[in-house]
């Protein structure tokens, strides 16, 4: 995901043009907040976050070298922000109980999941994501919803690919428990 003309913005804004890098913040702010919401998992935190990931950027742009997307460099500059203010705040996160909590079949998942309208199915999608921990949520939002490569991933977050793939694996299993629990849930309730 890039803006468009995204070069001539960022040379605009070199060159001083403060009203170009706002074009950059309006267009990146909603994802730079997703990212530094899913690892600080509070509301406030995420905007402090996301403010202090623009204007770091903003102080920083002349080291960017343009070899990588401006997107996957601001991306990166979020993650670790948000790192940086967890580890200074502490904040305590629920986890996720790893062991399958039931007997269904990843096909018993999906095909709750279908019968469910678009709404339904997005919000338990989402309950489910927020439900993992930080670093899973993290790598589900960068590969499915920003549509990263597993490179671009490395560069963000300095996990080496072998384990992306291995974290997203995994991560994807958390996610399948979780909405097993949810639908069964559902199940005995209409039951």
């Amino acid at each position: 995901m890039q803006i468009p003309n995204e070069a001539y913005h960022i040379e605009r804004v070199l060159q001083g043009d403060t009203n170009a890098y706002a074009l950059l913040v309006e267009y990146y702010k909603d994802l730079i907040f997703t990212i530094c919401l899913r690892i600080t998992k509070n509301a406030e935190d995420a905007q402090e976050c996301a403010q202090d990931t623009f204007l770091k950027a903003f102080r920083n742009l002349q080291s960017f070298r343009q070899e990588a997307k401006f997107s996957t460099w601001l991306f990166r500059i979020a993650y670790n922000t948000a790192i940086s203010k967890t580890r200074k705040v502490k904040v305590d996160h629920a986890s996720t109980d790893e062991r399958a909590v039931l007997n269904l079949s990843f096909e018993d998942t999906e095909s709750g999941l279908r019968n469910l309208g678009g709404q339904e199915r997005k919000l338990y999608l989402k309950q489910a994501l927020a439900a993992l921990p930080a670093e899973d949520a993290n790598l589900i939002q960068l590969y499915y919803y920003n549509e990263l490569s597993l490179a671009e991933i490395h560069e963000v977050t300095g996990i080496e690919v072998s384990n992306i793939k291995v974290k997203l694996h995994r991560a994807r299993k958390k996610m399948h428990d979780i909405l097993q629990s949810k639908l069964k849930g559902e199940l005995e309730e209409i039951l």
